[in-house]
């Protein structure tokens, strides 16, 4: 399963997520996607944990934290359609 994180400052990095991410548990990847016109980040990010119980943790713990000066969104991801 992999997290949605919204509301994400456009100054988050990929290894600024690693960081607050790593504590939870094993990073399989971390998506930070960029937009094609501007080449500025969209102000959200996907990552993926090894292990789900570590992700409902992440949730609980982030969801709704204030980090780099923004109030976070954290949940499960929903599959593209």
């Amino acid at each position: 399963m992999t997290l949605y994180i919204g509301n994400l400052s456009y100054d988050a990095t990929e290894e600024n997520l690693r960081e607050v991410f790593d504590k939870y548990g094993s990073i399989r990847r971390i998506v930070l996607p960029i937009d094609r016109e501007t080449g500025k980040r969209r102000g959200f990010a996907f990552v993926e944990l090894a292990d789900e119980t570590q992700e409902d943790s992440a949730i609980e713990d982030l969801d709704g934290a204030t980090w780099l000066g923004r109030v976070l969104k954290v949940n499960k991801a929903k599959p593209k359609q």
